[in-house]
């Protein structure tokens, strides 16, 4: 492992492969590490070869070092400001017209109706 990269340094790289899980990212010539597909940019990444090219010069935070198997966890989504949340407009709601509202009743007005209609019917019968 070498001593002269941590977890959380932000630092230049270059893309040398890609695989449809993710970008392997040259630190320098001795190591390299992976971008998942999912630690390439801000929201969904179908297609990763959308976002990335083998040779491109990019910026990488070194999110986890595994110096057991000799693996390095990079993000370029780390090193980006997220996104803003775009927020839609609410659509205010009408004020609903009375003939809309007829045809709507409480289960307790409902119930009411069920258990006179039910006694209704007991009265035919007898």
């Amino acid at each position: 492992m070498s001593e002269k990269f941590q977890e959380g340094q932000v630092l230049e790289g270059k893309v040398t492969g890609i695989q449809p899980y993710g970008a392997f990212v040259a630190l320098d010539e001795n190591v390299q590490g992976l971008v998942h597909i999912s630690e390439v940019t801000h929201g969904y990444v179908k297609d990763i070869n959308e976002h990335l090219s083998e040779g491109d010069e990019v910026q990488v935070k070194i999110l986890n070092i595994d110096e057991a198997k000799n693996k390095y966890s990079l993000s370029i989504r780390a090193t980006q400001e997220a996104p803003k949340a775009a927020r839609r407009p609410r659509k205010q709601a009408a004020a609903p017209k009375q003939e809309e509202t007829a045809g709507f009743n409480t289960l307790k007005d409902k119930l009411e109706d069920w258990i006179k209609q039910s006694d209704d019917r007991e009265k035919f019968r007898k």
